[in-house]
């Protein structure tokens, strides 16, 4: 099986479609939880150049 660069947004899109769907109480801590999954992931990636990013 391919996999194409699309997937990962395509499974973000399904999950956001998911969360939308529910209750107002529900959907606050669905978009807190894929808040923090989505942040560990970006903290755990590698990190490409030599310089570190500063903070924004």
């Amino acid at each position: 099986m391919e996999h194409t660069r699309d997937e990962p947004a395509d499974a973000l899109w399904s999950r956001l479609r998911l969360i939308e769907g529910q209750p107002l109480a529900d959907r606050a801590e669905a978009y807190g939880s894929l808040h923090d999954e989505l942040m560990k992931r970006l903290e755990s990636a590698p990190r490409g150049g030599d310089a570190a990013p500063g903070p924004r």
